[in-house]
């Protein structure tokens, strides 16, 4: 699907088609798997078996009465054995679960890294529109419920299902099929009750996730702009959202909280009804001789070692339906197909000159009227070319479009008078270098930012860019120096100072062609001067394109292109333009009588 993905009806969320997305990820591990089972085989014998050693035991106390110390060896040998075989089901119950962990958490990573990947090559668009809160928790309990499911579906609703086959047998056969009808009434009775109240509680375990999702995206998204908060006083007015998103998960929890009472009160009647019988069936069998007290003891001892698993297989398939629908969320994420696609096995794109032209192309965002439109032009390699022009005229747009962060409706765009469409992203993405006008930077220091801009650089490398983007002089001042934190999108920077970082990283890049949209607008003069003479060093022999607000910055430009509602008025140097005396002249003028 393209953008936007639908939550899945959790009443069918066992789809096989999860669970054959899952399993290449586990056969990698297939011996750890085969051991993890003989575990579990082993572990399920000795749990079957310990009820009859329970009986043997109390049968022979209560044969021979008073026992001397020689006599009380046999019953102690039997308690001991009782005591070895339940270790030696934790032992294996144990093992299995260690063996088996690896197995998930390898399966966890796989899938996280798949779904972080995927979302990464996403197009801008998608980005735009996504919450990233919301987005968070469902890639979370996406990966939990697998892990949830891998656990419990494997080593808790089949062994129990297998104990229960057990169970039945040995007592339809040894005491009678009356007890083994009990026992299969109870347990169809409380399949088909867990299935029918879990599918109806299911919409409140979907309203509880959904609240959840709301109150995290409100929180994420107003501790990410606390600035603005800050600005307009607006805290109160985030506080009150904020509560009242949360006043919306309370009232689902507590929904939820009712039905799950409901779901445990019934299972809990009919479990506790069925080992009643049981009970009173085997009470009446041991006053009429029918069996031994033994026998009894044993009766009791598989009707807990049933219905307690049983009880917990309840719990377990209500959270693998929650966790069935969580997975099958985070999985519609990898449906997502983004709107920027590359042919199949794309070359990569080398460049023989750095030539930037677009020929008749026209753009526009999704349900939006045309942006650009035909726009053509050229920009020589190693030019410096300019753009200016009101708000909303398509300046930025020129370089989403160059970047592919969108696809163009018609036309072409060449580099190297090749089409962008015929190459890789990544080898087009790797040609440009930009410093963008909303600077955001990592929660890192310094060094690692400048260094983000090409990971395998120097040390010596990145200083170099330092020196050039004029940011050295401000690292020197700081005590930790390039070692400082820049905070969480760098809001521990000044704006000047975060756009002289940015300045860094893109001539770190060390690319053919450089953008630079709005890249002085956050300094002083002084400082601009000094950038700008960088700028003006660093472009020699690169092709520039620089989309400028002050057209102070841009007059040595070796041509300007002023664009208004996606089209391009006029063009030439600075000084042709000033003498045509048309949309850039007046522009100067306006921007000559504020200074």
């Amino acid at each position: 699907m393209k953008h936007g993905f639908t939550t899945p009806d959790p009443a069918s969320a066992f789809n096989l088609a999860i669970f054959k997305r899952v399993i290449p990820y586990l056969t990698e591990y297939k011996n750890r798997i085969i051991l993890a089972f003989i575990c579990l085989a082993l572990a399920k014998v000795a749990s079957v078996y310990l009820p009859f050693i329970l009986k043997n035991t109390v049968d022979l106390l209560d044969e021979q009465q008073n026992l001397s110390t020689p006599e009380l060896i046999l019953p102690l040998m039997l308690v001991a054995a009782y005591g070895a075989v339940r270790f030696t089901n934790v032992l294996f119950s144990e093992l299995r679960d260690v063996l088996f962990g690896r197995v998930t958490e390898h399966a966890m990573r796989r899938i996280s890294l798949e779904v972080y990947t995927h979302i990464h090559k996403l197009d801008l668009e998608f980005h735009l529109n996504r919450k990233t809160g919301g987005l968070a928790r469902d890639i979370e309990r996406g990966v939990s419920g697998i892990s949830f499911v891998m656990r419990f579906f494997v080593f808790n609703i089949g062994p129990t299902i297998l104990e229960l086959s057990f169970v039945i047998g040995i007592l339809s056969i040894n005491y009678g099929f009356e007890y083994a009808l009990i026992i299969i009434t109870a347990v169809i009775l409380y399949v088909l009750f867990s299935i029918k109240a879990t599918n109806w509680r299911l919409k409140y375990i979907k309203q509880a996730n959904l609240a959840d999702n709301q109150s995290n995206t409100r929180a994420v998204d107003s501790l990410l702009n606390f600035e603005t908060v800050k600005y307009f006083n607006n805290e109160q007015y985030e506080q009150n959202a904020y509560d009242k998103d949360l006043a919306n998960w309370q009232l689902a929890r507590r929904k939820n909280r009712l039905s799950l009472f409901v779901l445990n009160g019934g299972q809990a009647l009919i479990i506790a009804l069925a080992m009643t019988a049981t009970l009173a069936l085997a009470s009446i069998d041991v006053s009429q001789k029918n069996m031994t007290l033994g026998d009894f003891v044993l009766v009791n001892a598989f009707m807990m070692q049933i219905f307690i698993p049983l009880n917990f297989l309840g719990f377990v398939y209500r959270e693998i339906k929650g966790s069935l629908a969580n997975i099958e969320n985070m999985f519609a994420l990898l449906s997502v197909k983004s709107n920027i696609t590359e042919v199949k096995d794309a070359p990569d794109l080398k460049l023989k000159n750095a030539d930037i032209e677009f020929k008749n192309v026209s753009f526009a965002y999704k349900n939006k009227t045309n942006t650009i439109t035909d726009l053509s032009f050229k920009i020589k390699s190693g030019q410096k070319v300019a753009i200016v022009g009101p708000s909303g005229a398509g300046k930025s747009t020129i370089t989403k479009l160059l970047y592919r962060f969108y696809d163009i409706n018609e036309g072409q765009i060449l580099i190297s008078e090749q089409n962008i469409l015929d190459y890789s992203l990544e080898s087009a993405r790797k040609q440009i270098a930009i410093v963008p006008q909303d600077i955001v930077l990592f929660n890192n220091s310094i060094l690692e930012n400048v260094r983000y801009g090409r990971l395998d650089a120097t040390d010596d490398e990145v200083k170099q860019a330092i020196n050039d983007a004029q940011l050295s002089h401000f690292i020197d001042s700081l005590p930790d120096k390039l070692n400082t934190q820049v905070g969480e999108r760098g809001l521990k920077l000044s704006g000047g100072e975060k756009q002289r970082v940015a300045i860094a990283r893109s001539l770190l890049k060390k690319t053919p062609i450089l953008i630079f949209d709005e890249a002085t607008s956050s300094l002083d003069s002084h400082n601009e001067a000094a950038i700008m003479e960088t700028l003006r060093n660093i472009a020699t022999g690169h092709t520039s394109l620089v989309i400028a607000h002050r057209l102070s910055t841009i007059i040595d430009a070796d041509e300007i292109f002023y664009m208004e509602k996606g089209e391009i008025k006029e063009q030439g140097t600075h000084i042709e333009l000033l003498n045509k005396n048309g949309f850039y002249a007046a522009l100067w003028q306006v921007q000559s009588h504020k200074n």
